[in-house]
């Protein structure tokens, strides 16, 4: 025997309306939702079976398609090729007896239901199969027409709804994943018992833009010195935010370990290329130490922009020899440090590409902001520091931008009395 695909009738309108009296008002007809069309899947070895189940599709009134399968591969098959929104599944096979089909078939195609089909004295079979995910079970012998009507819609309704809630908690976990990976990217400073003072700032995009990879730190060692850190892994997404916040958390640890400039850079790098995924991921950071009461500065930086001093509400590029990005060119990079006296009154301002790279504009030709820009951004916020500058510049940047740039944008301020 062998099944064509068949669709059953779509049931009429009633016509027999009575006129309405003179005085009725006519009520616009409002028409039902179409009946969606199921696409069904029959895995029965028994022919006679086989037919009742066509016919009893057929008296439903049902819109569907229905295909047919006598054995567990040819189910499998047909499924992975064609899908199905419902699966008619015996349990006894020719290859296949018991739960195990059932499990095999899920794992084929998770989103589709699936009607579990037993014998007069297999109700306890039925009931397992319910508790193995399967959306129902039908007694053969025992199934009208309205039976299998409630039991398809309800079958594929109840795992629309199953899909729809495990899409809400894997996007819930998402969430709490991305906050995790958020704060280890904005860790507090560790700055007690220093005069120096940080604001911080660390932001996606846009709404629901992927996480990216830039990191920030700060700490204070017991010599006075201050360390901070600001560095940015190429791409976006949860590998290149977990490899930042690796990255930051070494930094940390080595720092507060006696590691410095070049030694602690090699470090760095033998650590991302070890943890990095994907195998070309590259890093680029600037490592700086300020020790505030000589007001001495000294940078390195690694493929990174130089920071900014600002003082008196402009800003200037602090000049700096550039060294090469992170996991370039493994074991072959050179840092050299640049020193500077930090001028008495000035603030320094470290920043990743998302603030840089946005938009002069909101019009569709206008150009990058890049140093320059960001720097009439300081000198727009009027002489504001810390918390209040960062705020400034990032509300403009992204009012210039109008979501057409989605890196995400980190800025760090320190202030140094």
């Amino acid at each position: 025997m062998n099944l064509a695909p068949t669709t059953g009738p779509v049931p009429g309108l009633a016509t027999g309306l009575a006129a309405p009296g003179p005085a009725a008002a006519i009520e616009p007809q409002r028409s039902a939702p179409p009946e969606p069309a199921y696409r069904m899947l029959l895995v029965e070895d028994d022919p006679g079976d086989a037919l009742l189940v066509e016919e009893l599709l057929l008296d439903t009134g049902l819109e569907h398609s229905l295909a047919w399968q006598q054995s567990l591969a040819g189910a499998v098959a047909a499924l992975a090729a064609h899908g199905a929104d419902c699966v008619l599944l015996d349990l006894h096979l020719p290859d296949s007896t018991g739960i195990g089909a059932l499990r095999t078939l899920q794992s084929v195609r998770p989103e589709t239901a699936i009607i579990v089909l037993t014998g007069l004295d297999e109700s306890r079979t039925g009931e397992l199969a319910v508790a193995g995910g399967a959306q129902d079970y039908l007694v053969k012998g025992q199934v009208s027409p309205d039976l299998l009507t409630r039991v398809i819609r309800y079958a594929v309704h109840r795992k629309q709804a199953e899909r729809a809630a495990a899409e809400l908690r894997e996007n819930r976990l998402r969430a709490h994943e991305n906050t995790r990976l958020e704060r280890g990217l904005l860790p507090t400073p560790l700055l007690q018992g220093s005069p120096v003072t940080a604001a911080t700032r660390y932001l996606p995009g846009r709404e629901r833009a992927l996480l990216g990879g830039d990191f920030l730190d700060v700490v204070h060692t017991s010599d006075g010195t201050v360390h901070a850190v600001m560095g940015d892994v190429s791409g976006h997404g949860p590998d290149e935010a977990a490899l930042g916040v690796c990255l930051r958390i070494t930094w940390r640890a080595l720092t507060l370990g006696g590691h410095r400039g070049a030694d602690l850079l090699r470090l760095l790098e033998e650590m991302l290329v070890a943890e990095r995924v994907p195998a070309d991921n590259f890093a680029t950071c600037t490592i700086l130490e300020l020790r505030p009461e000589s007001r001495e500065l000294t940078v390195h930086l690694a493929g990174h922009h130089p920071p900014l001093v600002i003082s008196g509400g402009t800003a200037r590029e602090l000049p700096v020899e550039y060294g090469l990005a992170l996991g370039i060119a493994p074991g072959l990079g050179s840092w050299r440090p640049t020193r500077h006296t930090l001028p008495a009154g000035a603030d320094l301002l470290l920043y990743t590409d998302g603030l840089s790279e946005g938009r002069t504009g909101t019009a569709p030709d206008a150009g990058r902001l890049g140093t320059a820009g960001v720097i009439r951004l300081i000198e727009d916020a009027g002489g504001a520091g810390g918390d209040l500058l960062l705020t400034r510049l990032v509300e403009r940047a992204r009012a210039l931008n109008a979501g057409r740039h989605s890196d995400d944008m980190a800025l760090l301020h320190l202030r140094c009395p």
